[in-house]
């Protein structure tokens, strides 16, 4: 028997195995060239569609065409509380009391609010550490905070970068930088997922290094979320800001999330934006002159939600519940430990595995860097697209493949990594 054989028999006896298969058709994933459904390995960038989310879309227009205004107050699910009901679940994937979290704007929008309260420069402490390969939105943000305050990059922003001839950021590296800078830092910002390798930073431990330092500690979940276990709250982290729209399946721009740390659910101290939905729920509607801030995250809040984006959302959740983080963490371990398993047998010398090989470093995604260059490696991901393998491409030179628990089976990292094997010439 040759081993591509054996190896597709392994991996539908994998499948045959698995008990969060029946999961997958409760997505529409899209079509590859031949009409049947293509290989999703980009649910890092864009989750597919739950089924459910339309469902739950068309109930709240019908909510609307037979209720209008109405509709705040009556039907099944009223839309004045329709938010409410992601605290729990939102919660539960980053670990932290449905207190310290809500569902609201998007991660961008969401880093500056937390900005006003918990970037606080002083003369002598207006330092921001970020890694020097931050996803730009999040430079952006930093940055443009900065001169706000009056500071300016690099003056005021620490760059952390790998060891010369490494890849990945080492935790005694960023933490050795807290404990030398300690005294000038007013807040360290970095992803609990990078990006572009999809490293797991270790959170507790860097939390732990700024805070011995009074420094604030923010945490950009973009790719943590439905993907990794998170422990925010025993973290003591600050806050946390992500998206919903990337392993959450919320839809394209979909609603975000907050954390704030319970510590913070009633500092008044703290400044922040305010706004009518962030004021007491008890006499918002009294429409008094002086703000009263919520207790807990929804504090933080501006306007009202918008429920028909956020109904795609409520579907996913509803999906994440039913599988369980612990049984969803443990199929993508063996999904993307297989996925590298037959990188190395299949692309032996052609593609090299960024991504840590450790389990606690690493989420569903696998970062490649293929032989030869960007411009080869840049060839061979369009044909994959072409042939029905969807990933994608991140300057300079990597392709991220991500295979999701949710949706994703062996049989497909296995018929991937073949195609990939394929264009190699190592098939």
């Amino acid at each position: 028997m040759t081993e591509p054989i054996q190896a597709a028999r392994e991996a539908l006896a994998l499948d045959a195995a698995d008990p969060l298969a029946e999961f997958r058709s409760r997505f529409r994933l899209p079509s590859g060239p031949d009409g049947r459904p293509a290989i999703y390995l980009c649910g890092n960038s864009l989750g597919p569609l739950p089924i459910d989310a339309e469902a739950c879309i068309r109930e709240l227009l019908d909510h609307w065409a037979t209720l209008a205004v109405r509709g705040h107050h009556a039907g099944p699910e009223p839309w004045m509380t329709y938010h409410e009901q992601f605290a729990g679940p939102l919660a539960r994937l980053v670990g932290a009391a449905p207190d310290e979290v809500v569902a609201m704007n998007t991660l961008t929008v969401n880093l500056h609010l937390m900005l006003v309260s918990f970037y606080r420069p002083t003369s002598d402490r207006h330092r921001i550490v970020i890694e020097r390969s931050a996803f730009p939105s999040d430079r952006y943000a930093i940055v443009s905070q900065l001169a706000f305050h009056g500071h300016t990059a690099p003056g005021s922003l620490i760059e952390i970068a790998p060891r010369v001839g490494e890849e990945l950021l080492r935790t005694e590296d960023i933490v050795a930088v807290i404990e030398r800078e300690g005294s000038s830092l007013a807040l360290v910002l970095l992803p609990a997922v990078q990006y572009l390798t999809g490293q797991v930073h270790d959170v507790a431990a860097i939390t732990r290094a700024a805070l011995r330092h009074d420094v604030r500690v923010g945490w950009d979940l973009a790719h943590a979320i439905g993907n990794v276990p998170l422990a925010l709250h025993d973290s003591g982290a600050d806050f946390a800001v992500w998206c919903n729209y990337k392993y959450l399946c919320g839809g394209p721009g979909a609603v975000g999330g907050v954390f704030v740390h319970q510590r913070h659910a009633d500092a008044r101290q703290l400044p922040r934006f305010a706004g009518w939905w962030g004021h007491d729920a008890a006499t918002r509607f009294a429409m008094g002159p002086d703000f009263l801030p919520m207790h807990g995250a929804d504090g933080w809040q501006l306007s009202n939600p918008p429920v028909l984006a956020l109904a795609p959302l409520a579907a996913a959740l509803r999906l994440f519940d039913a599988a369980g983080l612990a049984r969803l963490r443990t199929k993508s371990l063996a999904l993307t430990g297989r996925a590298r398993e037959l990188l190395e047998r299949r692309c032996a010398g052609q593609v090299t595995v960024v991504t840590p090989r450790a389990d606690a470093e690493h989420g569903a995604q696998l970062s490649l860097r293929l032989k030869d260059g960007a411009a080869r490696g840049r060839r061979i991901f369009a044909a994959l697209t072409a042939a029905g393998v969807i990933g994608d491409w991140r300057e300079p030179d990597v392709i991220r493949l991500a295979p999701a628990p949710l949706y994703n089976s062996f049989a497909e990292v296995d018929l991937a990594i073949g195609r990939l094997a394929q264009e190699l010439g190592t098939a």
